[in-house]
């Protein structure tokens, strides 16, 4: 029933308000006249507050605490009204109740996590007589509420303080949770107001029961409401003080029970029968069998005698089997015998992925390396790459080549310390980590295991699974890798960790050190054309029961699926397109519809609808400052535009296109290359001065960033300045330095072959990039004309014609001595 907070200042807080409280003598000649007529109003909730009670209330909301900050820093006077729904968040006039308690701040304290604490007094029960304003918070104009009480039949007032004194002290009888110092307070109260009040502000009760009490004026009526609702609690503290007696009883009869049961224990062996000694004894003899180190079979057994002297019935003792049960289930030096066959690891590779020819030969190394050695800590592999280029599904591949077991561990949202080290064994509801848990799901010490985009591992205030992924991964700490739970070292250096990842921006650092990043490129037209025929296709027929007679795609209607219908790296949009075309079929071999057998270009369109993509072709070069550059996107290559225009003007710079900063600085580095350079490329000076440039890469609503552009703006600047031609058919990437150096840049097989498909015949690239088409499949750049360049002399060279445009810009300016 009681505060045990409240009780606390009310004992040891010296303030004269306080000592108003217990002095209701006092309290009663507080000057009514001097209270305001307009208050901020707060609202409270779980509570309600009565005139003469002290309370501390915590005020969290915006609104309350600008209230309360400005209350504190005027007359100190407020109105606390209690909320009708205590889940209003942010509650108005409708939510909260017409009468409250006129309170004063006596103390406001600011908490280092921003809530601010206040002690109130309340002073005078109100009602609300209109409201002023309700933002920044509720103000209203009040009315106080006087209490009457019988005159003229002292022995009535007298007959009813007793009452609630007996019931109070009932209550603190039968609580035994309630300080003391309740009774010592008790007895020091002697007015009938201020007695219902203090009791109705500590009653266990509901708020709306409290609110019908504060809203009573007859004092009389208020105080039998109230011995009512006292008088309830004393039946449900009394039934409570009976059950627990009852439940002591019980334990009692636990304890009995042991003792029978130790008996029972005695006859069975006697009588040879199973007991929890026979299940610790079955235990044991397993772990004579198992392979595992000494210490490990130590304490093992250390585990067992401890289950031996617990009572089967108590709450430790299924936790313990538990346990011991877990030791005897990890494959303690057990392996699988690894297949050296490096030709038939490879044939599987191959069968089940297209390309990846580095991750494949880094494998076949791995295995070529163990067959010499026979024993060889597990390598950590990182696969970086997009989203649905196969690096999940190549772990499984890599344990069917070497005949290991597969286990998969998602880590994507995994914020918890303990799904990786597992909890200690004196939490309730332990376990072990997801490490030791695969283990022992694979039944083997070296298997395959997939720890699946470690790259969106989170971290909070339950731990960093990143920084306790360190030993998982540390090929010089994981023969030593201790769980929480288990408690013991267990070696995980045999096991091949393969690790994926979109992106490596956000891994640890520590931890990416600790890994081989092998990168996954996306995947080319031509390589998808072949994945679409090997492998996605006879799956979709397989998952919608077609025969492989039922659907034939030509290679052209699955180059439409590419090019018209998806737009990533890997291949899981493509997979879905073509499902969508084989259900198709399925709907109409179900219905016994005609079909076509053979699915073509016009069929998918059909199908699928309007090409949901478009594919940027190459546009000609009868324009001046118009030159096709090569793009890096993380769906693949594209190619992109690059337009420069002059107008008459002041030598104002405009660039467009929602460029990046590195894009920026590039075209400021193109400009100042040619005003360096001017006389050499026949500009006129003059020309920067006196004319406005404006350079715009379309698809202006794409963000575009990076270095690639460089020697692209810097041609198509010369081209506009000049008014020559550019080749025809020809693109370049490369990024420039203001010497006039070509450097190289990334993403060169991506952007080869998107300028192929748009029909570019010529290429110019850094000399230093042709260790990266050398790594490029001769088919793929047939018929491609590479220029490599090291300086941008060479790139204006190969790139500008020495024939003007048709419609060739006729330069203007202003200084009369120059001549045309």
């Amino acid at each position: 029933m009681f505060n045990k907070l409240f009780f606390s200042d009310l004992v040891q807080d010296d303030s004269d308000d306080l000592i108003q409280l217990i002095n209701p003598e006092e309290s009663s000649k507080e000057d009514l006249d001097n209270l305001p007529e307009e208050v901020s109003i707060l609202p409270i909730r779980n509570t309600v507050l009565f005139p003469g009670v002290v309370i501390p209330i915590t005020v969290g909301r915006k609104k309350s605490i600008k209230l309360v900050k400005d209350a504190y820093q005027g007359d100190r006077y407020i109105g606390v009204i209690a909320q009708k729904n205590i889940n209003t968040e942010d509650p108005t006039v409708d939510d909260i109740y017409q009468i409250g308690t006129v309170a004063k701040i006596i103390k406001m304290l600011v908490l280092p996590d921003g809530n601010t604490t206040i002690i109130i007094q309340g002073k005078s029960r109100f009602s609300i007589k209109e409201i002023k304003q309700e933002d920044p918070y509720i103000t209203a104009g009040i009315e106080l509420l006087t209490s009457t009480y019988p005159k003229d039949d002292e022995k009535e007032i007298k007959a009813i303080i007793q009452s609630l004194k007996d019931a109070a002290s009932k209550i603190l009888k039968l609580n035994p949770e309630i300080p003391q110092e309740a009774q010592m307070a008790l007895d020091n109260i002697h007015d009938l107001g201020f007695l219902t009040h203090f009791l109705s502000s500590n009653l266990n009760a509901e708020v709306a029961d409290k609110q019908k009490l504060l809203e009573i004026n007859d004092g009389s009526e208020r105080a039998t409401l109230l011995l009512q609702y006292m008088l309830k609690e004393i039946q449900l503290l009394e039934l409570k003080y009976d059950i627990q007696k009852k439940v002591h009883t019980d334990i009692d009869q636990q304890q009995r029970d042991y003792y029978l049961r130790q008996q029972i224990k005695v006859l069975q062996d006697e009588l040879g029968h199973d007991g929890p000694d026979q299940e610790v004894e079955i235990l044991r003899k397993r772990g004579e069998e198992k392979k595992w180190p000494d210490e490990v079979s130590t304490h093992f057994n250390k585990e067992l005698d401890k289950i031996l002297r617990m009572n089967p019935a108590a709450a430790e003792y299924p936790v313990a089997m538990n346990y011991v049960e877990l030791m005897l289930d990890l494959p303690w030096n057990e392996f699988t015998e690894d297949d050296f066959d490096l030709k038939r690891a490879k044939k599987i590779l191959d069968k089940d992925h297209f390309g990846m020819e580095k991750v494949k030969d880094r494998i076949i190394e791995y295995l070529a390396v163990l067959k010499l050695k026979q024993d060889m800590k597990g390598p950590i592999l990182c696969l970086y790459g997009p989203p649905g280029v196969g690096k999940t599904s190549l772990g499984r591949s890599i344990a069917k080549a070497l005949k290991r077991k597969y286990v998969r561990m998602s880590l994507g949202g995994v914020h918890d310390e303990a799904e990786i080290r597992g909890h200690r064994k004196t939490y309730v509801g332990a376990l072990p980590g997801k490490v030791i848990q695969n283990i022992k799901k694979a039944k083997s010490s070296n298997p395959v295991f997939i720890l699946d985009e470690i790259d969106k591992v989170s971290s909070d205030f339950r731990g960093d699974p990143a920084s306790a992924l360190l030993e998982v991964l540390d090929p010089e700490q994981n023969s030593e890798f201790v769980d929480n739970y288990l408690e013991l070292e267990y070696d995980l250096s045999k096991v091949l960790f393969i690790a994926t990842a979109n992106s490596l921006e956000t891994i640890h650092p520590a931890l990416r050190d600790r890994m081989e990043i092998i990168e996954i490129s996306g995947y080319t037209q031509e390589e998808k054309v072949e994945i679409a025929k090997k492998h996605l296709i006879p799956k979709q027929k397989k998952e919608h029961g077609l025969k492989s007679k039922d659907a034939t795609f030509q290679k052209k209607a699955i180059e439409k699926v590419i090019e018209g219908y998806t737009r990533e790296s890997g291949v899981r949009s493509l997979e879905r397109t073509l499902g969508s075309v084989v259900r198709h079929v399925a709907k109409s071999i179900a219905m016994e519809e005609e079909y076509n057998e053979t699915i073509t270009a016009e069929e998918v369109v059909k199908v699928l609808g309007g090409e949901r993509y478009d594919k940027e072709l190459y546009q000609g070069n009868d324009i001046a400052g118009v030159v096709t550059g090569l793009a890096w996107t993380q769906v693949g290559g594209e190619i992109l535009f690059i337009e420069s225009s002059l107008s008459k003007g002041k030598g104002k710079l405009t660039l467009s296109g929602q460029l990046g900063d590195v894009m920026k600085e590039s075209a400021m580095a193109a400009i100042s290359y040619l005003r360096a350079n001017a006389e050499s490329l026949d500009i006129d000076h003059r020309a920067f001065d006196q004319y406005d440039l404006h350079v715009h890469v379309p698809a202006g609503a794409v963000p575009k960033d990076g270095p690639s552009a460089g020697i692209t703006m810097l041609t198509s600047l010369a081209s506009i300045y000049t008014q020559r031609k550019v080749k025809d058919k020809l693109a370049m990437t490369g990024e420039i330095t203001l010497r006039g150096k070509v450097l190289p840049v990334g993403g060169i097989k991506e952007k080869i072959l998107a300028a192929k498909r748009a029909g570019i015949k010529e290429i110019i690239l850094s000399e230093r990039n042709k260790r990266d088409i050398e790594e490029i499949d001769d088919r793929y750049i047939k018929d491609l004309k590479i220029n490599y360049v090291s300086n941008i002399a060479e790139v204006l060279e190969i790139a500008l014609l020495k024939e003007k445009v048709k419609r060739t810009m006729k330069f203007s300016f202003t200084d009369p001595t120059h001549k045309e």
